[in-house]
């Protein structure tokens, strides 16, 4: 579980970064979780985006990125979904 104060690092640290994945009209699958876990291992911070025609709700599709990938839910700002996940081999982020 992440602080108010480790949140608003990451958010800062990730205002920077464009999206990489986009959810769209056939919202969250298997496939599309095992590569957001695969990239947030290499990345530990990542965006996703979430598309107008998603049938989705935008904190349905966050909360089940977070469980399928066991990552911590950043922020919901818009349609942008910011997802942190502590590297085992990659760390580069040291949170405060």
């Amino acid at each position: 579980m992440l602080t108010g104060k480790q949140k608003r690092f990451l958010r800062s640290k990730a205002h920077h970064l464009n999206p990489i994945f986009q959810v769209g009209k056939g919202g969250v699958n298997e496939n599309m979780i095992k590569q957001i876990g695969e990239a947030l291992e290499v990345r530990e911070l990542l965006k996703v985006s979430i598309l107008q025609n998603c049938d989705e709700d935008r904190y349905d599709v966050a909360d089940s990125l977070v469980k399928g990938t066991r990552a911590e839910l950043v922020q919901v700002i818009g349609h942008t979904i910011v997802l942190y996940k502590e590297s085992k081999e990659n760390k580069v982020i040291v949170l405060p």
